[in-house]
């Protein structure tokens, strides 16, 4: 793969189904110490929960995996959960840890509850637990992009009906 290609996830099952590939629960127990901690702060949990995807997109490239997980995430969950789980890593310290919207108590926060999993922690519940808080995440992410799509898919506005004709102003197909 050449370096300038990142690997990204495009779905919420996709990532699923990429967490599902971890060796351990420490980023769920990251993400289960964050909700406790900071109920509030959704795209924070979900930082903590998607710390390691870097590793298993590209084993082996311990150096950029904090980079590559916020490049594989941002198009599904946005610019702060990226940059969150981009500054985790200690290297990110020296990548402007503050951010243009003031994240350094952010990172730190996420760094000091990604120390604490280490140890054996609170039980962190399932992964499957998590999937609403993602699809909640990735549908406010699309709407901040401005292409915020209908359940099937089409973006929303776009005319057509659900058979994929263009409709008139009551909702009825020409």
């Amino acid at each position: 793969m050449p370096e300038a290609e990142v690997p990204y996830v495009t779905s919420v099952v996709e990532l699923m189904e990429l967490l599902r590939g971890s060796r351990d629960d420490r980023a769920l127990r990251t993400a289960a110490l964050l909700r406790r901690s900071h109920p509030a702060d959704k795209e924070l949990q979900l930082a903590g929960l998607l710390q390691d995807i870097g590793q298993m997109l590209r084993p082996g490239d311990g150096a950029r995996h904090a980079v590559l997980a916020a490049e594989a995430a941002r198009p599904l969950l946005g610019e702060r959960v990226a940059r969150l789980v981009r500054l985790h890593a200690p290297a990110g310290a020296a990548d402007g840890a503050d951010g243009p919207d003031g994240d350094a108590d952010a990172v730190a926060t996420l760094r000091q509850a990604r120390e604490a999993a280490a140890a054996c922690g609170p039980d962190a519940g399932v992964l499957e637990d998590w999937r609403p808080l993602l699809e909640l995440v990735a549908a406010g992410a699309r709407r901040a992009a401005g292409n915020a799509t209908d359940p099937l898919g089409r973006p929303r506005g776009s005319g057509l009906g659900a058979r994929g004709a263009a409709t008139s102003s009551r909702g009825r197909s020409p």
